[in-house]
């Protein structure tokens, strides 16, 4: 199937070709780990899951990289706020974003790098503009030369001139010209650095990305993602400094998500108006968040407010209703003699249109529409069945082809309703769970496993079956096999 992709590189619309299909390489810039994700990251975060799963639900084979920021000012100033050192705060905020990404059913990258743990590549990277003549060393710091390379600016669709009028850059008496920026930062006191050829320092933000996509996909990708706020400076100057030094494309496609607002301005942290994602998951279930994201075009700024979550909350009960109504209608009499149903055809053409809406620049809230319009039909039969007392068996298989139509889409592509049949709620873990140490690790499940199966053999079944019913109820499905038993987070 054909997809089309808006490419804010092109200003348009444009058919989706990857560089070496069925591959699919994709990077999106991740958190920088100095406080709790919030919904604007959440949002991001879904939009690019969501896009990510929609590929390899059509057979691509996508290899998927999200970073961190360990080290950037914000941690240091947490730290000496905590009278702690920078890695504590970084590796502090790693564990409580993998919750949040857990309870918000966000799957986790193939590869997440951290920028400390490349330190050399940054180190050559920049080694490498030097030696070209795009950056240069002042005074222990190294900067990129903006007018060394002719294109800059041209993400953004600025001039050097508007950049000049309207840009926030740092002022150094280093810097040759107020736009260049930095590669390398020169140590100050009691701040983390590294030995470089420069002297001690650390990156700057611009430079770390480019390095760890070189390294984790190579030098063009299929896919750049990020929030709308990050293509002026952040990927402006991700581009300068990549295709400077191999005078090939850096991306083929670069897709952002619109921001979050709340009450119309931007949702940050700079500004107080933030509400955590575990604030959002700890009052509504997981898919309620997902399905907000979800009613919004991904380009579309989304208003955040709990108003909508309540909205969403209903139509979500909607959907959810109609599905657990198979198990009602299974239940009345059933009635061989065939009766006529154009339900098939109504799925059909649903489905059509569901797969040309998403291949049209992901535009899920139309999507979600003809999953609405097929709910409406299962209702309707469902009043005229219950109505009857007894249902033809055409009109039950039927039903079951939508339901099971509708599961395949919404948990396969979109990540939802993926614990609806569960006996028990998922339990949602909380930050307190994790600083207490009660979230299980690896070790901890494998050992869990190893005292399973020596009940199995045994023969004590109910401890066997104790240990994994409450692993399910923690998000560890366990699936027996000859090679022996095999474990996954859901």
């Amino acid at each position: 199937m054909s997809i089309r992709i808006y490419n804010t590189l092109s200003g348009r619309v444009e058919e989706f070709v990857p560089i070496d299909p069925p591959h699919v390489k994709i990077y999106t810039c991740g958190v920088t780990v100095y406080d709790d994700s919030h919904v604007g990251h959440g949002r991001s975060l879904i939009v690019f899951d969501t896009l990510r799963r929609y590929l390899e639900y059509l057979g691509y084979r996508v290899r998927f990289v999200r970073n961190f920021t360990d080290v950037d000012d914000k941690i240091i100033n947490k730290a000496k706020q905590e009278n702690t050192d920078f890695m504590t705060i970084a590796n502090r905020y790693i564990a409580r974003y993998y919750i949040d990404m857990e309870n918000i059913r966000v799957r986790p990258a193939d590869v997440e790098p951290r920028v400390t743990e490349h330190i050399p590549e940054i180190i050559q990277l920049i080694q490498r503009l030097i030696e070209k003549g795009h950056a240069y060393e002042s005074g222990g710091d190294v900067y990129f030369s903006i007018k060394s390379f002719p294109e800059y600016g041209k993400l953004s669709k600025r001039s050097l001139e508007e950049m000049e009028a309207g840009a926030r850059v740092e002022p150094s008496e280093k810097k040759r010209d107020p736009l260049d920026f930095a590669l390398w930062k020169s140590a100050k006191a009691g701040e983390p650095a590294w030995d470089s050829p420069w002297g001690p320092g650390r990156p700057g933000w611009h430079t770390e990305c480019v390095a760890m996509i070189f390294k984790h996909l190579g030098e063009t990708i299929d896919i750049h993602g990020g929030g709308l706020d990050l293509i002026f400076p952040h990927h402006e100057n991700e581009i300068a400094q990549a295709e400077a030094i191999t005078g090939k494309p850096f991306a083929r496609y670069w897709v952002h998500n619109g921001l979050v607002t709340v009450g119309g301005q931007k949702m940050s942290k700079s500004l107080g108006n933030y509400i955590t994602l575990r604030e959002v998951y700890t009052k509504y279930h997981p898919d309620i968040l997902r399905l907000l994201v979800l009613f919004t075009h991904y380009r579309s700024p989304l208003d955040f407010s709990w108003e909508k979550m309540e909205e969403t909350k209903r139509a979500y009960e909607r959907i959810k209703n109609a599905l657990l109504d198979l198990e009602v209608i299974k239940s009345l009499p059933l009635e061989e003699k065939t009766h006529p149903t154009d339900l098939y055809e109504r799925v059909k053409q649903a489905q059509e249109r569901f797969f040309s809406d998403l291949s049209d620049d992901f535009n899920t809230p139309s999507a979600l529409s003809h999953i609405f319009s097929l709910v409406g039909d299962l209702n309707r039969i469902k009043n005229t069945v219950f109505e009857r007392k007894f249902v033809y068996r055409s009109e039950l298989e039927a039903y079951k082809f939508a339901v099971e139509t509708i599961r395949k889409n919404l948990q396969g592509i979109f990540g939802l309703f993926e614990d609806l049949y569960q006996e028990k709620p998922v339990e949602r873990v909380v930050y307190e769970e994790l600083e207490a140490g009660r979230v299980l690790d690896d070790k901890l499940i494998q050992l869990l496993i190893h005292v399973r199966d020596m009940a199995r053999k045994e023969k004590v079944y109910s401890i066997a079956d104790y240990i994994r019913d409450q692993l399910k109820t923690l998000g560890i499905v366990l699936e027996d096999t000859p090679a022996g038993t095999r474990w996954k987070r859901v």
